[in-house]
């Protein structure tokens, strides 16, 4: 249900839609009901005159969500944004919450403790996982001898790009059926977006002179907005049925 709300602008849909949405993977009505009911009492959603939306941790998801597809980067002078690890003492769940924050801000840790990242993203964005940073770290501005090999060091970028051009070539596979309003297209082919949103969020957003030559990430994203449009489109008239 939430990966169906994360998908949805706004985040909120009437209750028969998110029954409908669990139809097509098999979920009784009163299945769906009972994980709806689950959630909200979990903090995850808020129901809203017969309505379900998005609340807690996963409206950060979904701006996370919405960056990651647009993808969006400042100019990179080649300096790096550095947080260093200063509290004391710190709780299991303070450590949870800041590497949480620390991916929302597509930081990756160096060694335990020193957080990096080229900097060229708005340091304005996700004021509340900022706030957790700031709260166990220090912040440095550093140059570097190879900002390539550090930002390889960092992230698996290899790995990354071989999971998009996978991701690609499945869309392919199935975008011909979307647009030809294959209803048995939808089960599949939600499963697949999903997988497309989790892995654009695992996107460092790199400045374009250290991503690795052929890095598919622009590409991954001009494949989904296409895919993404015929997708709801037969999802409209999947709910149309219903009516």
């Amino acid at each position: 249900m939430a990966s169906t709300l994360l998908g949805s602008e706004p985040p909120r849909l009437p209750s028969r839609r998110l029954v409908q949405a669990g139809a097509l993977f098999g979920l009784a009505e009163g299945t769906v009901r009972v994980a709806l009911s689950r959630m909200v009492k979990a903090g995850e959603l808020h129901n809203v005159d017969g309505s379900y939306e998005l609340a807690g941790d996963l409206v950060s998801r979904q701006r996370r969500q919405r960056e990651s597809l647009l993808g969006e980067r400042r100019p990179w002078r080649g300096s790096w944004r550095l947080a260093v690890v200063v509290a004391e003492a710190r709780s299991a769940g303070e450590r949870l919450d800041l590497r949480r924050a620390m991916r929302t801000l597509r930081l990756a840790e160096r060694r335990e403790g020193v957080w990096a990242r080229p900097d060229n993203l708005d340091p304005r964005r996700f004021g509340a996982e900022r706030a957790v940073i700031d709260s166990q770290c220090e912040w440095y501005e550093a140059e570097v001898a190879d900002d390539a090999a550090l930002a390889g060091a960092l992230w698996d970028l290899d790995g990354w790009a071989r999971e998009a051009q996978a991701l690609r070539e499945r869309m392919d596979g199935l975008i011909g059926r979307l647009e030809d309003d294959d209803r048995r297209a939808l089960a599949p082919g939600f499963v697949l977006a999903a997988g497309v949103l989790r892995h654009v969020q695992a996107d460092p957003l790199l400045p374009s002179d250290l991503e690795p030559a052929g890095w598919p990430g622009s590409e991954l994203r001009l494949d989904y907005d296409r895919y993404d449009g015929a997708f709801r489109s037969v999802l409209r008239g999947w709910f149309l049925e219903w009516e």
